[in-house]
């Protein structure tokens, strides 16, 4: 029998995922191989990947849970967010590597990746955020906030210094901003966009982006200003009033991947 064009059209994405589990382009492209192969030995299974998405997954998942491979060290190959992606993945131990890639970089929801891990959505839920944990124990950095608005500047600070980081400094404005970042390097930006004095935290951001590549988040009243398609629209921007959560689970994403760019 042959693999039907339905599955063809997900191995892309199974060999994306593949390679962000095991560390490894060869590993990852090894492990989809072998569920090709046991696949075609096997009619039943076969007949079950015309199913979906979900359930090639899940016949993937079988093989690799049975002969796990620790993730290995970035391959030579491997630049930039990729590299950062890989090196933090190293620090999450294997079933919860697999739940948080199943749930982010996969976008599967909590109960199809539990149908795919054959756990119950509940535990999906847990190891996401144990794997969440294990992220922010581990990956600390410099903060600077760029906010007008007292109150929120220091419901900002509360919400980074509670998740281990620190606080480089908060500017109201575009010209507080640039002191700040000729004095320290921040490693991560939560940045509003109208500042004290008229300023731009637009224009703010891209003076810091000149200097170094740095995760930035986005904190507005006025997204809409930031998806007219006239300039790069953010990776990771929260309308205000905003949720505690969704800015944790921003930073958390952002400090992941070491980039503006998600793993796709």
């Amino acid at each position: 029998m042959t693999i039907g064009a339905e599955v063809a059209a997900h191995l892309p994405f199974l060999r994306r995922y593949a390679r962000a589990l095991t560390g490894s382009q060869s590993t990852g492209d090894t492990f989809v191989k072998a569920t090709l192969e046991a696949a075609i030995a096997d009619e039943a299974l076969a007949d079950s990947l015309r199913e979906g998405r979900v359930a090639l997954y899940k016949a993937f998942t079988k093989l690799w849970s049975s002969a796990y491979m620790e993730v290995a060290e970035p391959n030579s190959d491997v630049q930039g967010h990729e590299a950062a992606a890989q090196s933090q993945l190293k620090r999450i131990t294997p079933v919860n590597r697999q739940a948080l890639l199943l749930t982010t970089v996969e976008n599967f929801s909590s109960a199809e990746a539990g149908e795919i891990m054959e756990v119950s959505e509940d535990d999906v839920d847990s190891l996401v955020r144990e794997a969440i944990a294990e992220i922010e124990r581990e990956t600390t950095t410099n903060v600077l906030i760029i906010e007008d608005e007292p109150l929120i500047s220091m419901q900002l600070e509360d919400l980074v210094r509670s998740l281990g980081h620190d606080i480089c400094g908060t500017a109201a404005t575009r010209t507080q901003a640039q002191e700040i970042v000729a004095k320290e390097r921040p490693g991560l930006v939560l940045a509003d966009i109208q500042l004290a004095d008229g300023s731009s935290g637009i224009d703010a951001v891209e003076d810091i982006l000149e200097i170094a590549p740095v995760p930035v988040i986005f904190i507005t009243a006025y997204p809409e200003r930031l998806l007219t398609g006239d300039r790069p629209e953010p990776t990771y921007l929260i309308t205000k009033p905003f949720e505690e959560n969704t800015v944790r689970a921003a930073i958390s994403q952002a400090l992941f991947f070491g980039s503006n760019k998600p793993l796709g």
